[in-house]
């Protein structure tokens, strides 16, 4: 099976690809997208697709699995991270991608055990999980990473 796992973000998207099998989970490939900072909301957002669009098709995923919108008190943040998530949601479609949504306490509990975490802390643990040299920056990737084993773990008994 082959997971994306997605940290969505307008400035930053962490991304990962993670095999899995019964005998193993294999990394093989990481990034961030950077939507060009000083265009407009609505070319960032075609920015975003676009890549997601050249993910997919470059890896054909099994299963995008993206973290879940959390309250913030700056609405007009949440509703651009929101429009960002549309995105993506809108190129897994495309291809006809099956979606799993975590929110970001479950990601953080099924990487490190405590769904209070901090950003570091799951760095390291998917440093460690994933038996990385050094861990993977900026931060927004780990968080990709982290999404990706949620899932596995959390599909790993069924």
């Amino acid at each position: 099976m082959r997971v994306i796992g997605i940290d969505p973000g307008i400035g930053i998207t962490g991304f990962s690809i993670i095999d899995h099998s019964r005998l193993e989970t294999s990394l093989i490939a990481y990034g961030a997208i950077r939507p060009p900072k000083k265009q407009g909301l609505e070319k960032r957002l075609f920015y975003l697709f676009n890549e997601m669009n050249q993910l997919n098709d470059k890896f054909d995923p099994d299963i995008l699995a993206i973290e879940d919108s959390f309250y913030s008190k700056n609405v007009k943040s949440a509703m651009i991270l929101g429009q960002a998530r549309g995105t993506i949601l809108l190129s897994a479609a495309r291809a006809s991608i099956k979606v799993a949504e975590f929110a970001p306490r479950k990601v953080k509990q099924s990487v490190c055990g405590n769904g209070s975490a901090t950003k570091e802390q799951v760095q390291f643990m998917v440093s460690q999980i994933l038996k990385l040299k050094n861990p993977p920056n900026p931060i927004d990737i780990s968080d990709a990473m982290a999404v990706g084993l949620c899932f596995i773990n959390q599909n790993r008994f069924l």
